[in-house]
């Protein structure tokens, strides 16, 4: 545990993504199995320990230090594990010998609820204050260290010379802690098998376009649609739904699993059909229809028949036993036209490709798109093999414009990770009538990105000198700043006060310089409402 408690406190101080990639390839290299098998999936939020939540290491704090002390420490680190593991009181008598990452797990693994804050206690107890902090950070499953499951993938390929995209393809699959892929990388063993189970397979990525200058006849032009990119695979009477990053979401949609009987694996975008909420009739609904059916463990009969779920298919990686990722776009494109007339006309369609001579004519189509469930163009280069990640020169994503719109700073909480210390989660909103005449300020959305570091430092200052009030972590300010907002879409929405939800809010501006009273009003955002 101490090696990985060094390893933690490394990344946590070093910016770097090379430096992180190379403190993490050697931890992977000179670490022994299965310790940095289980090192690796806490590091990727692959391990769950259901005993184990925050309340439980707040009840063991409260009990063994002074509550306020406590509170007051936790507001002014931002942090519950890192103010835990430094307020921890030192044991009676001699410290016992550090526990290893596999005993933790497998301690953490046996607790239940009645048993595990003796457990957790136990273990603190073994630790020193950079021990405490790893094994809070692993026992809650919120490490929040700037560690994606990509960049820990790239440290595994780079700790044992393979190929990236080779251990994007084994890892699904596997379960922690590894000990099949450490054997193929590390000692040269056969790689794990796939193709025997409906496994996800790592997507194709597409890079923003920025050169107006490509040869549009090189490249396929078709719609990017706002739903949920998805993967579906048969294998052996199965079928599997995966989200982009390889989340198993077969239950929430249980109408489509049933409708793909072909050993394939095809890759499209998850829409909601209907009339309602901008779509055409028999068409897509916009993203907030979607919505309705995400995240959901059980689906309700009257859900399944008011936002019936279908997939847009964009291309095909595998068909009845033949791989044709290594086949141009252009020839994938012919098989996936063949196969959509075998498929469910209700739960599958074809993403159709977009005619225009050139750039200025398809810059034209994408503005008028805004009305549709369309983010924006997808451009293919014909020729191209379907590659994992984002390889140049191969698929770009034109998203349409955003919208603006001038809101007024309402509340801050503070961010996690690196940003613990800093107010940079903001809540803003419109004025609900004349600011003039005693109109209130409506909560419209929220963001955590779109500034510089130089920015949040700015930020973070002026919330604590206009703060006016505290709700726990939540600072309300002075109504006093505007933030011009970027969006890409808004929704009517039930839930919120305001009665409506922005899709993708990012602030686009610091404007210090614009009075708050000038700030736009509900029904300006209200008026962009397409659904």
């Amino acid at each position: 545990m101490d090696r990985f408690a060094a390893l933690i406190d490394a990344l946590v101080f070093t910016p770097s993504r090379n430096a992180k990639l190379a403190l993490l390839a050697t931890y992977l290299r000179d670490t022994p199995d299965p310790d940095r098998g289980w090192a690796l999936a806490a590091l990727t939020d692959g391990l769950n320990f259901p005993a184990i939540k925050a309340s439980t290491i707040r009840a063991l704090l409260m009990e063994r230090v002074d509550p306020v002390l406590f509170q007051i420490s936790r507001d002014y680190v931002g942090d519950t594990a890192e103010t835990a593991s430094l307020l921890w009181p030192d044991p009676l008598g001699e410290r016992g010998p550090p526990p290893t990452v596999s005993e933790v797990v497998a301690e953490l693994s046996a607790a239940n609820r009645n048993t595990g804050p003796r457990v957790l206690a136990g273990l603190l107890d073994r630790l020193d204050s950079s021990g405490r902090y790893a094994l809070l950070k692993l026992a809650t499953g919120a490490m929040r260290i700037g560690i994606s499951a990509r960049l820990a993938k790239t440290a595994f390929a780079q700790a044992f010379d393979v190929s990236v995209d080779d251990v994007e393809e084994y890892w699904h699959g596997q379960a922690p802690p590894y000990l099949p892929l450490f054997a193929w990388a590390a000692h040269g063993a056969e790689p794990p098998r796939a193709d025997d189970l409906p496994l996800f397979r790592p997507f194709m990525l597409a890079h923003p376009l920025e050169d107006l200058e490509l040869d549009l006849a090189d490249y396929a032009a078709e719609w990017k649609w706002d739903g949920i990119r998805v993967q579906l695979v048969h294998v052996a009477g199965e079928t599997r739904i995966y989200s982009r990053s390889g989340d198993d979401i077969t239950a929430t949609f249980p109408e489509l699993a049933p409708a793909l009987a072909i050993p394939a694996a095809l890759d499209g975008e998850l829409l909601v059909r209907g009339s309602h909420q901008g779509g055409n009739e028999g068409g897509a609904a916009s993203f907030n229809a979607l919505q309705q059916r995400l995240g959901r463990k059980t689906v309700s009969k009257a859900m399944l028949a008011d936002y019936p779920a279908f997939v847009r298919l964009y291309d095909v990686l595998v068909l009845e036993g033949e791989d044709h990722r290594p086949r141009p776009w252009n020839e994938r494109r012919g098989v996936l036209e063949a196969l959509v007339p075998r498929l469910d006309p209700q739960c599958f369609d074809l993403s159709a490709t977009i005619e225009a001579k050139d750039f200025a004519e398809l810059a034209g189509i994408r503005e008028r798109a805004r009305d549709d469930a369309i983010e924006g163009v997808m451009l293919k280069r014909r020729d191209s093999p379907y590659v994992t990640g984002r390889k140049t020169g191969l698929w770009y994503k034109w998203k349409r414009d955003p919208l603006l719109i001038d809101c007024v700073l309402m509340y801050a909480q503070r961010g996690s990770g690196k940003r613990s210390s800093f107010y940079s989660d903001f809540t803003f909103g419109c004025w609900n009538g004349d600011p003039d005449a005693g109109a209130e300020i409506l909560p419209v959305g929220k963001a955590y990105f779109g500034f510089t570091d130089e920015e949040l430092k700015w930020l973070d200052r002026h919330i604590r000198q206009h703060t006016v009030n505290r709700f726990g972590p939540v600072r309300e300010t002075d109504k006093s700043l505007v933030f011009e907002v970027a969006f890409d879409s808004v929704h009517h929405s039930k839930r919120h006060k305001s009665g409506v939800a922005m899709r993708f809010p990012r602030i686009n501006r610091i404007r210090a310089d614009k009075p708050a009273h000038e700030a736009d009003r509900l029904d300006t955002l209200k008026a962009l409402i397409r659904d």
